[in-house]
Formats: structure tokens, C-alpha cells, sequence
């Protein structure tokens, strides 16, 4: 069973942006950005007041905070070490009870069956070594019914050029080496994973990213970010 399901250098490269998580013109900028689009997706599929949420990957917590504030008992899981730190600093200041915990998924699981009412995880997938087995882990986790969201990058031209180059080498969005192209998943792919764990697809959506005009929104087009929601 593998329950190391996470990159050692992945992991750096977020400790290294710990300090600017919440600094909106940082190298974490684009998250916010597109913060409010994932929040809009979620509300629009579950309610919120008074659910148990687990956010895997949670990072600096910018989607555990906005969560917490709409009424969910939230639980968020990361890796990252100093990005940890920085969520609950920043959620204790925020007057905000959310239990950060440095785990994996795989871990997590063994403690909390058929325990929450939704899943988030966003960002991530692109970042770990076996899709598979976080998806049975989340499969565990969450309640018959309950609500899984994700958000990740396709693997297409488009997302190669916007995502990597662009983002990356062009405009200088994120840090150089944020992404690896090959890692990027097909909602096609993602829908395999998540069927051969009793997961199924409910909805996708894209994210139009404007980098000029520091906006998101929804869109229809998945070439690039997308957004997907399943239920157990």
C-alpha cells in the first residue's frame, strides 16, 4: 500500500513559496486569482454550512479559509512543512478553526472511513507520483453521496503552451519547473481513476485564466485548467 504518495522536490518547491503564500502579488498570485472560481464551482454543486470537508493539498489554506468562513468543519492535508506553518498562523490570526495536518492521503484514510461530506483537491494531482491510489484513499474517505472536487491541468497543446511555457518562461506567472507537461491528466483519464473506485463524474467545467487582466472564470473550455466534480 503506498502511503508515500508525494515528491520530495515537489515538496520543496512549495516550502520554498511559503513565505509569499498570501501575498497576492507573490508567486502564489495565480491562486488567488482563480480561488474565487474554484469556491463558486464547489457552492454551486454541495452546500457547505455545517460539512465536514478534508482539502488535500491544502498549502497556505486560500481554500480552507474560505470554507471555514461559509460554515464547514474543515480538515486540511499537506506535505509542505513551512506552507503548514503558514496555514495556521495565518487561519489563527484569521480567528478560524480548521486542523491543518501534515499527512498523506493514504494516511488519513486509515483513520477517518466514510467521514467526510466532500473532498477538495486542488492543484495536486499534476504534483504526485500514483493518481490511482489517492483516489481509493479518497473513496475511503468520504461519505456514500458525498461530494469530490478536483482541479487540475489537461494534457493538451494548449495547456503546454499556456500553462508551461507561458505561465512559466513568458510571463513569469509561477516559478520555472512548477509543472511537469507529462504529469497533466485527461478528464477522460481522471474519470478512469475515479470509476474503478466507485466514484462518478458529475460535472467539469473549465477555468479561463487572464493573466493581463489578473482574472478567472468558469468557462466551457477544459483545454487547459478544469474543474471536476464526482460523488460516491
Amino acid at each position: 500500500y503506498f502511503t508515500m504518495n508525494y515528491n520530495d522536490s515537489e515538496i520543496k518547491k512549495f516550502n520554498d513559496l511559503a513565505q509569499t503564500w498570501w501575498d497576492p502579488k507573490g508567486a502564489s498570485r495565480p491562486l488567488h486569482i482563480i480561488n474565487p472560481c474554484r469556491f463558486e464551482f464547489i457552492k454551486k454543486h454541495t452546500a457547505l454550512k455545517g460539512k465536514r470537508i478534508l482539502d488535500i493539498g491544502c498549502g497556505g489554506g486560500i481554500l480552507a479559509e474560505v470554507l471555514s468562513k461559509n460554515g464547514a468543519e474543515v480538515t486540511g492535508i499537506d506535505m509542505a512543512t513551512d506552507v503548514l506553518q503558514i496555514a495556521k498562523e495565518h487561519a489563527h490570526a484569521a480567528e478560524l478553526i480548521i486542523d491543518y495536518q501534515e499527512t498523506t492521503t493514504e494516511e488519513i484514510a486509515k483513520k477517518y472511513v466514510n467521514y467526510f461530506d466532500i473532498i477538495t483537491c486542488m492543484e495536486l494531482l499534476e504534483h504526485i507520483p500514483d493518481v490511482d491510489s489517492l483516489m481509493k484513499s479518497c473513496s475511503q474517505l468520504i461519505k456514500p453521496g458525498g461530494s469530490l472536487f478536483f482541479s487540475t491541468l489537461n494534457r493538451t497543446p494548449q495547456s503546454f503552451f499556456f500553462a508551461v511555457l507561458g505561465a512559466e518562461y513568458i510571463l513569469n506567472l509561477i516559478p520555472r519547473g512548477t509543472h511537469t507537461y507529462s504529469q497533466f491528466i485527461r478528464p477522460s483519464e481522471l474519470q478512469n481513476f475515479a470509476q474503478q473506485h466507485q466514484l462518478s463524474l458529475c460535472n467539469l467545467a473549465g477555468v479561463h485564466y487572464n493573466p493581463l487582466m489578473s482574472q478567472a472564470s468558469l468557462s466551457n473550455n477544459l483545454n487547459i485548467n478544469y474543474l471536476a466534480h464526482f460523488k460516491k
